[in-house]
């Protein structure tokens, strides 16, 4: 456990680096959503790590009892400003937070990778957050998404799970592959019953960016990344394990 972490600073921008991207929620979140509904359960939601509502307003489309336990108070009042009264916002580190209930779906996308103890995490969520028949919704950052492999490739990186010195400043620990996350996982003692890849991805965040503001990328080449990934889920841009509670609630 680190109490030494700013959560506010490493959610803002660096140079030559931003935190978040167009791409990550103009794209990958409508994908993030395709690639859960199917496995929602009824009841209620908890999303661990809600930055600034951006995704918690597209799970709202699904769900009307929702908690998000966030660390960063800025972020989080942006996501009040978003959301406003439709979900529960709590401040609060996942070290440190009581939360009243188990819940029948946990969201986690894009946070583990930035914690100092994640099986730590994982672990509550296995032996107190999660309903029994409740699921977990796992994403993270792929470490062989084939854009990373390129900047390998090209020196900018000296392996595919380095973690950069901009991904160190936003509080990156790790960059997980789907071994890794399901090593994790299961130390945990969460039982994985699904794991895929969402979106294939040959180019950078930025560049993902620029494009967009183009008519060279269509909504079908789109999905088409979205479906090849589903082909290969370990040359996408996140990976994503779907989870059931493991022997701590049997």
């Amino acid at each position: 456990m680190n109490d030494s972490r700013d959560y506010n600073a490493e959610a803002k921008d660096a140079l030559g680096h931003r935190y978040a991207y167009g791409f990550d929620f103009d794209v990958m979140h409508p994908y993030f959503i395709r690639s859960f509904a199917p496995f929602f359960r009824p009841g209620s939601l908890l999303e661990l790590g809600c930055f600034q509502g951006a995704l918690t307003r597209r799970l709202l489309d699904h769900f009307d009892d929702v908690t998000c336990v966030e660390a960063s108070s800025e972020a989080l009042a942006e996501a009040r400003a978003v959301v406003g009264a439709r979900a529960n916002l709590v401040h609060a580190r996942f070290e440190d937070v009581t939360l009243p209930r188990r819940y029948d779906n946990i969201v986690l996308t894009h946070v583990l990778e930035h914690l100092d103890d994640p099986v730590g995490l994982l672990r509550r969520i296995n032996d107190e957050w999660l309903a029994p028949g409740g699921r977990l919704f796992l994403v993270c950052p792929n470490a062989n998404a084939p854009s990373r492999q390129i900047a390998v490739k090209m020196g900018l990186i000296s392996h595919n799970a380095a973690v950069t010195p901009a991904e160190a400043e936003h509080g990156h620990r790790i960059t997980y592959s789907l071994d890794t996350l399901e090593r994790d996982a299961v130390a945990a003692g969460l039982a994985v019953r699904h794991r895929s890849g969402i979106f294939f991805k040959a180019l950078a965040n930025f560049q993902w960016d620029r494009l967009l503001q183009t008519d060279i990328i269509s909504p079908a080449y789109l999905d088409g990344c979205y479906a090849l990934g589903q082909q290969y889920p370990d040359l996408c841009s996140s990976i994503f394990l779907l989870c059931e509670a493991g022997p701590a609630q049997r």
